[in-house]
């Protein structure tokens, strides 16, 4: 009996940039109607892999070769041609539009925009599992609903091999079993998954087959029948799995943040958040959970006074600062780690002293008086790059040039300078591998020691549970539970999360 090819194979795939090395002698082989995981750290060259398999980059060396036959991928269009498609972290769904509009855009010639468009639809969704109403708008759906919007897309045109870039990141428990559910089927029906996630008890739950890359190149491969945490973690950085939980207390008497009864509304009238109160006090970390878009962010935007609570009140201290511009906020010791640190967080295109100063640019050491003292921002970015292990080749590198943990420690190291009183932490580990996130916890750990108070959102429940000396529930806007994390597991939260049992 004649073997089948291999659905992917990368071969000595080679990339490079100015001044770095991406990818070398990376192999990568993914069986037919398999789940492939692949890990490995930051910068460890899985992104640019993806976009070479994807079309997006084109490689230097190396061959690609796609159930058999060599070739060659220009553009994204090519490798949608050759059954490839690719569900990125980020997803790109038109809020304004329909399941069925936004899964036809660009693909009109497929099944036209009508009858046959939305039976094709209904077909894939009843296939999967995936439970989608043709004619619902996206801005009415869930995060788990979003992304299996997004792998219906690329199955509606044609793809047989599915690249899902860390796809459990912003999924309650729940969500993830009825994902992986999902992937079990498409697999049955003879797909390839590739799945790039950074939390290996997942990996172990779901992949057939597993990779570990390590600075640019393929290091070994992974039995998940056999392998454990601990192994994959030393393949991936050569150190053992790290772990938020914190050893005691260091609660005090001190109240450094208290909200009562904030509300938030929109310009329709609606209520962001309702009758939202909370207290952190120093030595403490509260932790946020909810599934996205129950107001998590609109809480840390009013917050950081980027929104006014229609009605509240917001204390710092003892000082009223519902109504202070960010500024201000800033100046009086606030800390901000933002959920997304491209948009919100960095100046991609502009040197990491620079980036140093962003948001702290009226205090030293970025600032004497009124002029930015550029010696003193370049002094001490340089010390947050050793003190933080920021890896980068010197502080006049773009931060567009780090790999997405870099830029998060290099944020921390930033936002933990000045002494602050209150560190607004929003998802803080969120894309980084375990080597930058045990450092992440470490830091916050430290600070949360000598005193700072952290108002600490994520999406890793057991980040949550490990760091957190309480955590609340919010769901669409409200608190509706309040647990001790050394009572909680990540299923309670989950079903709280989403409507379930709260305490």
């Amino acid at each position: 009996m004649t073997q089948q090819p291999a659905a992917v194979e990368l071969r000595g795939i080679g990339k490079r940039f100015p001044g770095v090395i991406a990818n070398h002698d990376v192999d990568l082989s993914i069986r037919p109607g398999t789940v492939h995981a692949l890990i490995g750290e930051n910068g460890a060259g899985k992104s640019t892999l993806m976009k070479i398999l994807y079309g997006v980059q084109k490689p230097d060396d190396g061959t690609i070769v796609i159930n058999g036959g060599e070739i060659e991928l220009k553009s994204p269009t090519d490798a949608i041609e050759a059954g490839v498609g690719m569900v990125f972290q980020h997803f790109m769904l038109a809020d304004n539009l329909t399941v069925l509009e936004n899964m036809v855009l660009g693909a009109e010639k497929l099944h036209g925009i009508g009858d046959d468009a939305r039976a094709e639809i209904r077909r894939i969704s009843d296939r999967f599992g995936f439970d989608l109403d043709p004619d619902v708008l996206v801005e009415r759906l869930g995060v788990a609903a979003r992304q299996r919007l997004e792998i219906a897309k690329v199955l509606y045109r044609g793809a047989r091999i599915i690249i899902l870039d860390e796809p459990t990141a912003v999924l309650v428990p729940q969500e993830v079993d009825a994902l992986f559910d999902n992937l079990r089927e498409l697999r049955d029906a003879g797909n390839s998954v590739l799945f790039i996630s950074h939390k290996l008890d997942e990996v172990l739950a779901i992949a057939d087959d597993i990779t570990v890359m390590r600075r640019g190149t393929t290091v070994g491969t992974a039995d998940p029948k056999s392998a454990t945490k601990r192994q994959l973690a030393e393949l991936m950085v050569g150190s053992e799995l790290p772990s938020p939980e914190t050893a005691e207390s260091t609660v005090t008497d001190v109240v450094q943040l208290t909200l009562d009864d904030v509300t938030l509304t929109d310009e329709f009238g609606r209520n962001l958040l309702s009758d939202i109160s909370l207290k952190i006090r120093r030595g403490e970390v509260l932790g946020i959970a909810g599934v996205e878009g129950n107001g998590q962010s609109e809480l840390v935007e009013t917050i950081m006074g980027m929104r006014i609570p229609s009605s509240g009140r917001i204390t710092l201290g003892e000082t009223d600062v519902t109504h202070w511009h960010t500024r201000k906020l800033r100046e009086s010791g606030i800390g901000y780690i933002p959920e997304d640190r491209h948009r919100h967080g960095l100046l991609l295109d502009s040197p990491l002293w620079e980036n140093r100063m962003l948001g702290h640019q009226t205090q030293p050491p970025n600032a004497k008086g009124p002029w930015i003292n550029r010696s003193g921002a370049r002094k001490d970015t340089s010390r947050i790059v050793a003190d933080y292990d920021v890896r980068a080749p010197g502080i006049d590198t773009p931060a567009r040039a780090l790999s997405g943990g870099n830029q998060q420690k290099l944020i921390v190291g930033r936002e933990m300078s000045g002494d602050p009183v209150l560190l607004i932490a929003s998802h803080p580990t969120r894309g980084v591998d375990v080597g930058a996130q045990a450092a992440i916890w470490g830091h916050i750990k430290r600070a949360r020691k000598e005193g700072l108070a952290v108002l600490l959102i994520s999406a890793d429940l057991d980040e949550l549970i490990g760091l957190s000396d309480t955590i609340q529930v919010v769901l669409r806007g409200r608190f509706v539970g309040t647990f001790e994390p050394s009572a909680v597991t990540p299923q309670d939260l989950g079903a709280a999360m989403t409507g379930g049992e709260a305490a």
